[in-house]
């Protein structure tokens, strides 16, 4: 299995909640330096559009941690995240997960494979 249907496997159904859910979407690139001047230019965002880099696990911190007041369906969800997150550590190299955006948060979880760039991208809406 490849490393972009291993992503897209284990993130099938997964929305990322914040104010809205969004699903996930694997892409891959070639050939790619990782700097935020060329993860904008990817992403067709102007070169002064507000990025941030943040850590992965921090970003899954509040999806991929189960908590006592957790019912059946969270619980379960947390152990896909948990999932997922493991999926990526295991199939990227120097992962990065970069915040695009203000209020409505393009973000990038991107890292490297023996062919390239690949990632999985979603949003947060952050009011």
């Amino acid at each position: 299995m490849t490393v972009t249907e291993t992503l897209t496997q284990s993130s099938q159904g997964l929305l990322m909640p914040s104010e809205s859910e969004y699903p996930f979407e694997v892409f891959i690139w070639k050939d790619v330096e990782l700097t935020q001047e060329k993860i904008l230019e990817l992403t067709n965002y102007p070169p002064a559009t507000s990025i941030e880099q943040v850590d992965l696990d921090y970003f899954f911190r509040n999806v991929a941690t189960e908590k006592d007041w957790h019912d059946k369906i969270q619980k379960e969800n947390v152990a896909k995240f948990k999932n997922l997150l493991q999926v990526i550590k295991d199939n990227l190299a120097e992962i990065r997960v970069y915040r695009i955006g203000t209020i409505e948060v393009s973000v990038y979880i991107v890292g490297k494979t023996n062919d390239g760039v690949a990632g999985l991208t979603t949003k947060v809406i952050e009011t």
